[in-house]
């Protein structure tokens, strides 16, 4: 295995985690729910014309599925929900996770706790820390599926959240690189307002990169460390913090099984289910298993290339190709370029 690659996986959860599916009811509402009852408050929403059309009363556990739909209410009323969520996401009131968060001596060390407990602190999307030479790279990923018209929101949110919670805790603005997986929108204000102006679109995948000088500087509350947070969480105060999302449960599989052959009955042996049962799952959430194969070969070859430089031939051989132009026949399928142009 390439150095390379073991970078790559370095960005997986250590064990295999229990995982929450789309349907799984573990928000509690003063976490994420509360957040957004406030920004309808703000908005003018009453509770009954926002909440009861959707079957939800303040207070309940609220799965993932409902959280969306909560979004998709909101979406509806002002085009500035994702971003201005974002704002008030990070570090937010999530219990441990958001102490832990509070209490991290730099950027780095914010996101790395960001990543482990993504099941508290990004729910919807699951964040992934890799560092390339001098640069810091987090990718945002499908937790458990997302409606398509939600998840330019779900990446404006959580994009906003870092960058917002970085300048906060850090006390200065960086320089944050955004690579986005859509088309570029007609209005670009609220982008630039939010997150600057190095935005690029259609891109392969959903991203911001850093100077990782900039992640390692020393926060000023770093005068006065505390790992109290940190030690409570290790020790399994919330064991649900945790938790990955499926999709990114079945992607920490896949990434380790580059170079093999991965099937969908083998998956479904890792998550104690039927072959029938994880199609039927992964329906649900709006995704096939070749789908999500693809999507991590993809990236994997994207990053082998893009960031560390490796041929075509050496990346074929990690991803389990034994003939070149099998690789680059599927590289175009994923991306629409071959080899060569990337």
């Amino acid at each position: 295995m390439s150095e390379a690659l073991a970078l790559l996986r370095s960005s997986l959860p250590a064990g295999t985690p229990p995982h929450y599916g789309a349907d799984t009811a573990f928000i509690p509402w003063a976490y994420q729910g509360a957040l957004l009852a406030e920004l309808a408050h703000s908005r003018g929403l009453a509770v009954q014309e926002w909440l009861t059309p959707l079957g939800l009363s303040p207070g309940q556990m609220l799965s993932p599925r409902q959280l969306l739909s909560m979004l998709a209410a909101l979406q509806g009323h002002a085009r500035d929900v994702g971003f201005v969520l974002g704002q008030l996401s990070l570090p937010g009131h999530y219990g441990l996770a958001s102490q832990a968060l509070q209490q991290a001596t730099d950027l780095r060390h914010a996101l790395r706790v960001l990543c482990a407990y993504a099941a508290r602190l990004s729910p919807l999307l699951t964040p992934r820390l890799l560092e390339t030479g001098d640069e810091l790279l987090l990718v945002w990923t499908e937790a458990c599926g997302a409606p398509p018209a939600l998840q330019p929101l779900l990446v404006d949110m959580q994009m906003t959240a870092v960058v917002a919670l970085a300048h906060w805790l850090g006390g200065q603005p960086l320089r944050w690189r955004f690579s986005f997986n859509r088309t570029r929108p007609r209005e670009l204000s609220q982008h630039a307002a939010y997150l600057g102006t190095d935005l690029q679109f259609g891109c392969q995948v959903d991203a911001m990169r850093l100077p990782l000088a900039e992640a390692l500087q020393a926060w000023p509350a770093a005068a006065r460390p505390s790992a109290m947070a940190a030690n409570a969480l290790a020790q399994g105060a919330d064991p649900q913090a945790l938790w990955r999302g499926q999709l990114a449960a079945l992607d920490d599989h896949l990434l380790l099984s580059l170079g093999e052959v991965p099937t969908l009955d083998a998956c479904a042996r890792r998550f104690n289910i039927s072959p029938a049962t994880l199609k039927r799952q992964l329906a649900l959430s709006g995704t096939h298993y070749q789908a999500q194969l693809d999507q991590v070969r993809a990236q994997a070859a994207l990053y082998l290339m893009a960031l560390h430089g490796q041929r075509g031939e050496a990346v074929a051989r990690s991803l389990g190709f034994h003939d070149k132009s099998n690789f680059r026949r599927s590289f175009r399928r994923w991306t629409g370029m071959t080899p060569g142009m990337l």
